[in-house]
């Protein structure tokens, strides 16, 4: 029996960068549960072929964008708007990082990590908040999830200046697209996760593991049920109260510090 707080059967969903690490995980969870998945890659080819295999336990689809390119958040919702008249769940997954030390980080790492990790999202909202408006009712918000990081909420022991201060700006976009929404019926979130294993951290490294050790108290890291269990959460029923939020999802990490 499904339990309606939970329930997402029937909701159309866009997951950026969904091809990989944490954006994979959330659209597994997402197809597993009932939600028609888009997932966006820059090769339309290779998005297709992890929407295939995603699709073996529901209904997943690929879409291309680059969010690097400024001009991807309209063409990213054209492309959507063309098969689908309503957006239930958009999450703003993809992101983008740099070598970054003070010595060696220049202009143009500035330019693209600012520009897929804030600039990226501010527009794909704006562009996708006709198909937003259209799923929004007062019961059962249209939702907005962005994937910050605990980067954005505590200077780590490693230099990460343009990534750190663009997971911060994106925790503080959403307090503000928040409060301009909400009387919408749409409701923007993020999610600030800790090490789970992905393109930027490689879990399974000697480095990465003595750190969790180390610094979080569950002694892990994250597992795709960790962040799934949010998303769903944050979808669905049981979470249609909680907006302008940024929840940490890193095993007690800040709490330990």
């Amino acid at each position: 029996m499904t339990d309606e707080l939970f329930d997402l059967t029937g909701k159309v969903a866009l997951v950026t960068g969904g091809t990989s690490g944490i954006g994979r995980m959330i659209a597994t969870g997402f197809v597993r549960r009932g939600v028609r998945t888009y997932i966006t890659g820059r090769d339309l080819g290779a998005a297709t072929a992890v929407a295939e295999e995603l699709a073996a336990d529901g209904d997943c689809r690929a879409l291309a964008a680059d969010l690097a390119d400024p001009e991807a958040p309209a063409r990213l919702v054209a492309d959507l708007a063309a098969r689908e008249d309503r957006l239930h769940i958009l999450v703003n997954n993809a992101g983008a990082a740099k070598t970054d030390s003070l010595a060696q980080s220049a202009p143009a790492d500035w330019d693209e990590v600012l520009g897929v990790n804030v600039r990226a999202p501010f527009f794909l909202v704006r562009e996708a908040l006709p198909l937003l408006r259209a799923a929004a009712t007062a019961e059962d918000p249209a939702r907005i999830i962005s994937i910050g990081s605990i980067g954005g909420l505590h200077v780590p022991n490693w230099e990460a200046h343009a990534y750190g201060a663009s997971k911060a700006a994106l925790h503080h976009l959403t307090r503000s697209l928040a409060k301009k929404l909400g009387r919408e019926a749409i409701t923007v979130n993020a999610i600030a996760p800790g090490p789970f294993p992905s393109r930027i951290t490689k879990t399974e490294s000697e480095a990465v593991q003595a750190s969790v050790k180390t610094y979080i108290p569950l002694e892990r890291p994250g597992q795709a049920e960790d962040v799934q269990g949010v998303t769903v959460f944050l979808s669905s029923r049981a979470g249609a109260y909680v907006n302008g939020a940024t929840i940490p999802l890193e095993g007690g990490y800040l709490a330990a510090l």
